[in-house]
């Protein structure tokens, strides 16, 4: 394989290294050469994107066995617009008026509420761009076919069912138990599946519209993959002249998500996971003989063919907590990101799936070093302190 040159620090960027996972924040994920060769041939030349969009959907369809499918400019906005088309349809004059709902049937959306996730930005906020109204079902712990029924209305809309490790994931119904309930009033279904390896499952296990990230497992640019029954998708695009606007994607995105679509059908999975499997090997080797660390290689917690290595951190034994080593990775040299979103817990997660080669080694040896650092001059930060600054930078930016 060819010397990948860098382009990071010609621009004053970090060359960070990411075993956080195929998160929005780092870029989502390294796009496949296919998709990246489609779109600097696409670039320098204009076409009709209707025409375009109408080759999407082809291959869409091929892909995830809908009747067709729609390019948008992500996920979120998939969900967007796919809301917003199950409200109005193809009326035109109706989607134009959008968030204004005034005169609608059906202007309500049913979520369960373990489902209710930020995933960078509320997702409950996806919906309400649209006008529609939020309606929650069950607790965050529990959710009833009892209590699916009891919220359903004649106003509903669509019932929005979330596919990631964010949820809550017990106690909550399943697909094809929440379609069903939905389903005997009449109510259509969308998986969020944005995260997800499995492009034909859920249209199977009952839902009505399935959207997926472009930019995530599939390696594609930056956008939203929408596949389900050609009338419903017909109404997603129409919105591109409406609400969808200000969400449109240009054709680099439509080309990258098609040659990304190609290219997972002649991927060898087997070989990228056989890959990834020697990395969790290697840093479960490394990390078990550093005091106060437990490593454990952990499956995906939404059935997607991969496994992520759970460290966790002992701060009595390793002198240093689970997100204070986050943080000293982070800012180290080079920069490690890991998987913390539960760092409260006392355990991150390293991601072997976005490495290039020889940065398996890279992220063993800064845990190595940041833990022989905390022996001599051991850390335990306040976690409350740590959001703060970290909602404090945020709000900084760009100082």
């Amino acid at each position: 394989m060819p010397e990948i040159r860098d382009p990071r620090p010609a621009e004053g960027l970090r060359p960070v290294i990411n075993v956080s996972g195929t998160m929005t924040s780092l870029g989502a994920s390294m796009v496949v050469p296919e998709a990246i060769r489609a779109v600097r041939e696409f670039l320098p030349h204009f076409v009709e994107m209707a025409d375009l969009q109408r080759k999407a959907s082809a291959v869409i369809a091929g892909a995830t066995g809908g009747e067709a499918g729609v390019v948008t400019a992500s996920a979120s906005a998939g969900v967007s617009q796919t809301v917003a088309a199950l409200m109005v349809g193809t009326d035109l004059a109706a989607a134009e008026r959008l968030p204004d709902v005034s005169g609608l049937p059906r202007d309500e959306v049913i979520m369960q509420l373990g489902h209710l996730v930020n995933y960078g930005a509320p997702i409950d906020q996806s919906v309400r761009l649209t006008g529609a109204r939020l309606r929650l079902c069950g607790t965050a712990t529990e959710t009833g076919e009892y209590q699916l029924a009891g919220s359903l209305t004649d106003r509903t809309a669509a019932g929005l069912y979330v596919v990631s490790h964010h949820v809550v994931n017990y106690g909550q119904l399943s697909l094809p138990a929440f379609a069903r309930v939905c389903h005997s009033r009449g109510v259509p279904v969308i998986v969020d599946a944005a995260s997800e390896y499995d492009l034909r499952g859920f249209l199977a296990a009952g839902a009505d519209v399935a959207i997926y990230s472009g930019h995530k497992f599939l390696g594609g640019p930056t956008a939203g993959i929408v596949a389900g029954p050609r009338e419903i998708i017909r109404a997603v695009y129409l919105q591109s002249h409406a609400l969808g606007r200000g969400m449109k994607v240009g054709k680099e995105g439509v080309i990258g998500v098609m040659a990304a679509l190609r290219a997972w059908k002649n991927r060898d999975h087997a070989d990228v996971r056989a890959r990834e499997n020697g990395y969790l090997e290697l840093w479960r080797g490394r990390l078990s003989g550093l005091p106060g660390l437990t490593p454990v290689i952990c499956p995906d917690p939404t059935g997607n063919p991969l496994s992520r290595l759970r460290v966790r951190v002992d701060p009595d034994r390793a002198g240093i907590t689970a997100w204070d080593l986050a943080d000293r990775l982070a800012g180290g040299d080079p920069p490690v990101i890991v998987r913390d979103h539960e760092v409260e817990l006392g355990y991150f997660f390293l991601d072997p799936c976005n490495l290039h080669p020889g940065e398996e080694r890279l992220v063993a040896d800064r845990i190595g070093e940041e833990c022989a650092r905390a022996a001599s001059e051991p850390v335990r930060s306040c976690l409350d302190e740590r959001n703060r600054r970290r909602t404090e930078a945020m709000l900084r930016w760009p100082d």
